[in-house]
């Protein structure tokens, strides 16, 4: 590899009055009229606590790279209708300008879909209270909400262009981002001829004068053009002529990988996937020798905190794990790994030039044992702190009417009922994603997409039927995304009548909600052996300066499934059936002295959980 690539004048910082930006000549990218090659790597700000931005972004630095590339999550940035949040871990403005202080240039990849891993691949659920809603369409419901969300995202986006007629006082002279992606895959989606175009001219509308781009893998490469935008492809085994299969759907234009997976992700009841990192730097110089520019998929995963996981439905549905791990370049907690180093090496001998030292590692600690001892059954928390809506008929998590009618989006929703005896219950289907079958406070069984009966016992008079539903994750790539809706989706059958006059709880687990239990009454301590599900609350005590730790769960005997609460932060889910084993909690998340710690366990639960320094995410699998 040739060492021609001297780029340390071309930083957002140092190029001022730029009028060109990043354009395309004979199948090179220039910037500002000088030949540029993009090194890339994906790096999401909603999955990173905010207070470690920098130091991931001096690591990619510190490994070659010049420009970062990012997603914006719409169902983050606007959970309820009409309502905006650009503040703390979602301050996409500090995000951007801090990547161009440390010398990066920024891909924004702004949607509205973004794939990602993520809940209905970023898409807001409130979408879904339509029932004849057709998202990455030009249906009417859609594109209105898309075009109010970027009337609230662009002028934060257009100043900070690198050739913005528009920018802040801060960048004067232009911004960090030289490029800006066109949706994201829909050639794998291509419901909608005119779609594509809709986006672009919604972008472009608002301001947006960047070079513009799309990406697609290699089957989906010619139904995801669209006029006017650079096509680039996504991968993970360069096959050969991928790259010149570029040609085919555009001429004379340069070759850029816009996703180079360098991992993979995992699926609860499945592998932690691992790529070698072998096989990964020699394809990433093989990428290189051809001419092309590359974007690490991901350089920094994160971590998918809170309910915010996607899914995948293929054969069947699989929700992804809590770790965004991706087994990248930097590990979920941003240490370095053997790719990092290897990768290191390739790109300072095409630049040619000394890289910056790798920062030190951030010391991880062991906090030991945590006990957990009081507890309080969610049926006690019920008539305290939750209004039951009243409904004949059971309704999906999308349309209860909370969060200023904006519905439920995440957590789990209770159906409850009354029966006069057992019998044979059917769900049809119409569970999602997972349902635990109470009568009275007596555990019956599950219902899913694998289990849809149920044997009801036989008992005197009246008894309380109910249904506590999880929504594991909406799926977020493939044709399904309509049929995204949780909870009860349509009527649940006990010898053959349907169930009416239902009261629903809703329990998305809000810190709100957190809060109150706090204060709650009724906590008390924690028997030798019980039955969730119940809420478990106990105290971590930290002497000096918190550090990162990882909460684990699965080694402990009794913690089955559920979600874990640090201080009010939800860290997010954990199973036995794995793969992942620990949670990974931020430094920035703890205290110095008391943190409390609540766990909403489903079913059986333990007394004690373990801070261990060190994160295990289960058996490996290579990727093949």
């Amino acid at each position: 590899l040739s060492s021609r690539f001297n780029w340390s004048e071309l930083i957002p910082l140092r190029l001022w009055g730029r009028s060109l930006g990043l354009q395309t000549e004979n199948s090179q990218f220039l910037l500002e009229g000088m030949p540029f090659r993009i090194f890339g790597g994906s790096m999401h700000y909603f999955r990173v606590p905010r207070e470690y931005w920098e130091d991931r972004m001096l690591k990619m630095k510190a490994c070659g790279l010049n420009t970062l590339t990012t997603y914006v999550p719409w169902n983050l940035h606007e959970q309820e209708r009409g309502k905006f949040d650009f503040s703390r871990n979602l301050d996409l403005e500090a995000f951007l300008s801090l990547a161009a202080k440390n010398g990066l240039w920024v891909i924004l990849r702004p949607g509205p879909y973004i794939c990602s891993e993520w809940d209905l691949g970023g898409l807001p659920s409130w979408l879904l209270q339509d029932p004849e809603m057709q998202l990455r369409t030009t249906y009417k419901g859609f594109t209105e909400a898309v075009d109010a969300y970027f009337d609230h995202l662009m002028p934060i986006v257009v100043p900070l262009q690198a050739t913005s007629p528009f920018c802040s006082q801060q960048y004067k002279k232009g911004g960090p981002i030289i490029a800006v992606q066109v949706e994201n895959e829909y050639g794998s989606y291509a419901k909608d001829p005119n779609y594509m175009t809709y986006v672009k001219m919604a972008l472009l509308n608002r301001g947006i004068v960047e070079l513009l781009m799309t990406s697609d893998n290699k089957n989906g490469l010619s139904f995801g053009l669209v006029e006017g935008a650079l096509a680039t492809v996504n991968f993970q085994k360069l096959e050969p002529g991928l790259l010149k299969y570029l040609d085919t759907v555009q001429r004379d234009q340069p070759k850029m990988v816009m996703e180079y997976w360098t991992g993979w992700f995992d699926n609860w009841g499945g592998p932690h996937y691992v790529f070698d990192a072998d096989e990964m730097v020699n394809t990433v110089a093989s990428i290189l020798k051809l001419g092309a520019s590359i974007n690490l998929y991901m350089f920094h995963g994160g971590t998918n905190f809170g309910f915010m996981n996607g899914a995948l439905e293929a054969d069947e549905y699989k929700s992804d794990v809590t770790s965004y791990d991706y087994d990248a370049v930097l590990t979920e907690a941003g240490d370095y790994t053997s790719k990092f180093f290897k990768l290191r090496q390739l790109f300072s001998m095409v630049i040619g030039q000394p890289l910056p030292l790798p920062p030190m590692i951030e010391s991880k600690a062991s906090y030991g044992a945590i006990l957990l001892h009081q507890y309080i059954s969610l049926w006690d928390v019920l008539p305290s702190l939750l209004q039951p809506i009243k409904s004949e008929f059971p309704i999906n998590m999308e349309n209860l009417h909370l969060n200023d009618s904006s519905g439920q989006s995440y957590g789990y929703v209770l159906y409850e009922t009354v029966i006069f005896g057992g019998g044979h219950l059917h769900s049809r289907d119409h569970v999602r994603d997972r349902a635990q079958v109470f009568v009275n406070t007596m555990y019956v069984g599950e219902l899913d997409y694998n289990t849809v009966e149920l044997s009801l016992p036989e008992g005197q008079g009246f008894r309380q039927l109910r249904f506590l539903v999880e929504n594991r994750g909406r799926v977020n790539y493939g044709l399904a995304l309509n049929e995204q809706r949780k909870g009860l989706i349509g009527d649940i059958f006990l010898n053959k009548t349907p169930l009416r006059n239902f009261k629903i709880y809703s329990l998305e687990m809000k810190p709100s909600f957190m809060k109150s239990l706090r204060h709650i009454a009724g906590w008390s301590a924690v028997p030798d052996y019980f039955v969730g599900p119940a809420f478990f609350r106990g105290r971590l005590w930290i002497e000096h300066q918190p550090q990162d730790t990882f909460l684990k769960l699965q080694a402990s005997p009794g913690w089955e499934k559920g979600v874990v609460f640090v201080n009010g932060q939800n860290l997010g889910r954990y199973w036995k059936i794995g793969p992942q084993e620990t949670l990974y909690l931020p430094g920035p998340w703890l205290w110095k002295g008391s943190n409390e710690i609540v766990i909403f366990e489903e079913r059986t639960a333990g007394r004690i959980i373990q801070s261990v320094d060190i994160p295990y995410l289960g058996r490996t699998q290579y990727v093949d």
